[in-house]
């Protein structure tokens, strides 16, 4: 089959699998595309909202409509990276076996990421860098397709440990879920306060995704695109000689090569979803925000001017 016959075949899926999620997920359709493009690009997303904003309904949504297999880790204080990763017990034979944690599943949600210490977040890293896990001195690969889907919670700052930004790099989006409008939050309550039960077909196997995530890397990109994408990561960072007045004024740190390389990745996938054969200088607009918002340190003239990263990132674009 042609690239270009899959790119047709995966924009008629893909608005199928819109319409099957919206089913259950009113509204967020800003954060249902951005978790699908993460999906579609093989990454991570951190999604960050207020409590009650459906953050986990959404990812058990997404799973089950992607045919996918679905874990949920609650992260506590208490919790250790044994909890996560799992663990070698003694069998009855006096034998060491390994007991696996939930990251060996397709989709991970971390819920509540910030809620533990530094310690358990970084069981994650290896996982999410390199699709595998090292316990004991044994190496272990992770089932593909693999993605860590993590939320957090704006608010409540008390007795949680902010994510150190070697982590959050490896997130590609940031999703900010806003509250719903009216209607949809009418919408909302009349579907879950009956007793209907809605159930989600999966459009996709395990095996089409990895296709998808293929296909993906194959789509081409002229360079003036790619140097747009590099030009306004440098743009961000504040001792460089492209940083704007603005950037040097209000930013601390700026993007490294990762945002760079997620830019054009989600740029692909937002010109095949839009049934587009190249990406363009748009393409990379419309995903410029989640990729560079959690990669950017603002500083304490930004805080006291009120100053948001989105709109340091507006000013670039």
């Amino acid at each position: 089959m042609s690239d270009v016959v899959a790119v047709d075949q995966l924009v008629s899926k893909y608005q199928k699998l819109k319409s099957e999620i919206g089913k259950v997920i009113v509204g967020q359709d800003e954060a249902v595309n951005l978790v699908l493009l993460s999906i579609f690009c093989g990454g991570h997303s951190l999604l960050i909202g207020v409590p009650g904003l459906a953050k986990t309904l959404l990812v058990n949504t997404v799973s089950d409509a992607l045919g996918l297999h679905f874990k949920r880790i609650q992260f506590t204080p208490d919790l250790m990276p044994s909890d996560i990763l799992g663990s070698e017990i003694l069998d009855e034979n006096r034998q060491f076996k390994f007991i696996k944690g939930p990251i060996f599943s397709n989709i991970i949600l971390a819920d509540e990421i910030n809620r533990t210490p530094p310690k358990t977040q970084a069981a994650l890293l290896e996982a999410m860098q390199e699709r595998s896990v090292t316990i004991s001195g044994s190496h272990y690969k992770l089932d593909l397709p693999f993605y860590v889907l993590a939320t957090q919670n704006p608010i409540e700052q008390e007795g949680t440990y902010p994510l150190p930004e070697a982590q959050l790099d490896r997130f590609m989006f940031s999703i900010h879920l806003d509250y719903p409008s009216f209607n949809e939050e009418v919408q909302v309550v009349k579907n879950t306060t009956s007793n209907e039960e809605t159930i989600v077909d999966s459009y996709f196997s395990a095996q089409e995704i990895l296709e998808v995530q293929k296909l993906v890397r194959k789509i081409p990109v002229t360079d003036n695109v790619i140097e747009y994408a590099v030009s306004l990561v440098g743009k961000t960072r504040p001792k460089s000689k492209e940083a704007t007045e603005m950037v040097q004024k209000y930013l601390d740190w700026g993007a490294g090569p990762r945002a760079s390389q997620n830019l054009i990745l989600a740029a692909k996938a937002h010109a095949v979803i839009s049934g587009k054969y190249s990406p363009d200088i748009e393409d990379v607009k419309a995903v410029a925000i989640p990729i560079l918002s959690h990669r950017i340190v603002k500083n304490y003239k930004a805080e006291a001017e009120g100053v948001t990263l989105t709109d340091i990132i507006n000013s670039l674009l």
